[in-house]
């Protein structure tokens, strides 16, 4: 590994940094104490500007390099947490009761930081370095919410990078897939309105806890029967809530889950069939089903380019043999690919020890992985805006 050297000086800081936030979690939107931190290091390292509130609880900086360039480079991390209660052991463990730092964010956090520490101490680029701390990724539209609020108008970009942990047991190992990346995904809830009765006397009643059940059932088909065998759609329902009592049969019912996808076409499809199935349930029952589907997430797409150059800097960092550039897509989403709508980048992986996946109440991420990838983050900028 060759971590840059004001990066590696500064590990016991970010780990601190880092056993800090993971310590006291905030569900997206609400990251005050985390955006608080943030701005008060990064005055701290020096950075030219800070700029705090954009997207609710963001914040976004820049470092002017040695350069008169006009280029710009942004650098991205996400900071909010889960509504999990963590089960790690860890003796930095969240303090928050059912909130926890499940998905890495907080060391995503720690290593932009870190990128922050470098690049203002020594400059060695010609332009500007964009930070940008982001709120709520976690399917609440953080990106989404800066973006209206005039993230690249007030702070223009030419291109765009981020990061993300992967607890695969592979310290350091860099991994990108061009293209399509990370499924888009949407998000639905369906309300069904029958007519309660007591339980002893279920013909009174239009019963909408099993019609909830043969409602979930049918929606199964969807991908086996109407998406083609060699597209990629999932459809999982995640809740199904109904009823409070023993001896009460349920007068609504509510399902709810996610549809993952990589072509619009496919989205459409499915999104057409579940509210078909609605409707045709509505009707054979009797009964009101709403069907509320929401895009949450666009499809994330890593520019060609910019990926070879992301790997570049890596190569840099952990060398070539710890790459991985045809790493395959995946089925989950990230509110990152929203800015890459707007602002061509590419978004890659760092691997790391731990092997419990992202989101479980026992996910514990590798504290080593942290200047490991400060410094990729910090080597892209030192890419893209070398000096003369």
């Amino acid at each position: 590994m060759n971590i840059l050297p004001i990066i590696a000086d500064s590990q016991p800081e970010l780990e601190a940094l880092f056993r800090d936030f993971h310590a006291h979690p905030e569900i997206g939107f609400t990251e005050v104490r985390t955006s608080g931190i943030v701005a008060q290091k990064l005055r701290d390292y020096g950075v030219d500007e800070v700029h705090e509130g954009l997207g609710k609880t963001g914040v976004v900086a820049l470092i002017r390099g040695k350069g008169q360039g006009n280029r710009r480079v942004g650098l991205r991390a996400d900071m909010d947490a889960l509504p999990i209660q963590e089960a790690s052991g860890l003796d930095y463990a969240s303090q928050t009761p059912g909130v926890m730092h499940a998905c890495g964010h907080d060391s995503h956090t720690t290593m932009l930081l870190g990128a922050a520490k470098h690049l203002a101490a020594t400059r060695d680029f010609d332009g500007t370095a964009v930070l940008v701390f982001q709120p709520a990724e976690e399917g609440l539209g953080g990106a989404r919410q800066m973006l209206a609020e005039g993230l690249f108008e007030k702070f223009p970009c030419d291109e765009i990078f981020g990061i993300h942990n992967v607890p695969n047991g592979q310290p350091g190992k860099v991994g990108i897939c061009k293209g399509q990346a990370m499924a888009g995904a949407a998000f639905l809830d369906i309300h069904i309105k029958g007519k309660g009765s007591h339980a002893a006397r279920p013909n009174e009643s239009r019963d909408a806890l099993i019609i909830a059940a043969s409602l979930a059932a049918e929606i199964q088909t969807i991908h086996s029967r109407n998406i083609p065998a060699d597209e990629v759609l999932v459809l999982s329902l995640t809740q199904l809530h109904a009823g409070a009592a023993y001896n009460v049969i349920p007068e609504t019912a509510h399902i709810a889950g996610t549809i993952r996808y990589f072509k619009d076409e496919m989205y459409e499809l499915a999104a057409e069939r579940l509210q078909k199935l609605c409707d045709g349930f509505a009707l054979a029952h009797d009964v009101e089903v709403v069907l509320d589907l929401r895009n949450v997430f666009d499809v994330l797409v890593n520019d060609d380019e910019l990926s070879d150059v992301y790997m570049a800097a890596a190569a840099d960092i952990v060398g070539e043999e710890n790459l991985n550039r045809h790493a395959a897509p995946v089925t989950g989403s990230e509110d990152f690919a929203d800015m890459l709508r707007v602002v061509p980048g590419a978004y890659c992986t760092v691997g790391h020890a731990g092997t419990m996946p992202l989101h479980n109440p026992e996910y514990r991420l590798d504290p080593s992985v942290l200047p490991i990838g400060a410094s990729v983050m910090a080597r892209v900028v030192e890419k893209r805006l070398p000096l003369g």
